[in-house]
């Protein structure tokens, strides 16, 4: 069986990912709020009159979930991932809305090995969604732990 697409090997403090390209779709939007953040602003239009914003806009665990689809058709189905120990800092910076176009754009932070377990790297990120005009809309920083094509080996 060949390896993986994307091991721990690949991944360098400086490296730049750019990827996606979702467009938000409305009735998703909603019933991801339906059922995981039912607020008002996030359900329906007449609903969010009266929110701060005055208008539907999506759930920032909807956007989450977005940025993990997006990262997962980009690299991580075709990785050796092995999950993630956590995230250390999640922001919504803008309102996501219906029709918006939404991309990544990533950042290698740090990649090391694991001292306890040498045939695991573990690489921290920094992803940034932004939508169709280029405005951040959520940023995210978290670790991943990547199998190593060398097993762990010296």
């Amino acid at each position: 069986m060949a390896d993986p697409r994307f091991m721990f090997e690949d991944f360098k403090p400086g490296d730049l990912l750019d990827y996606g390209g979702m467009v938000v779709d409305r009735d998703d939007m909603v019933a991801f709020a339906r059922e995981y953040d039912p607020q008002p602003m996030h359900l329906s239009e007449a609903a969010a009159q009266g929110s701060m914003l005055g208008e539907l806009i999506a759930s920032g665990w909807y956007t989450a979930a977005l940025l993990m689809r997006m990262s997962c058709d980009h690299m991580m189905v075709d990785s050796s991932s092995l999950g993630s120990p956590g995230v250390e800092r999640l922001e919504w910076r803008a309102p996501v809305r219906a029709g918006d176009i939404l991309r990544v754009r990533g950042e290698v932070l740090d990649a090391r090995v694991s001292k306890s377990r040498p045939e695991i790297g573990i690489v921290s990120f920094r992803f940034e969604v932004r939508n169709q005009d280029d405005v951040v809309v959520m940023r995210q920083e978290n670790a991943v732990m990547f199998g190593r094509r060398s097993g762990g080996a010296s």
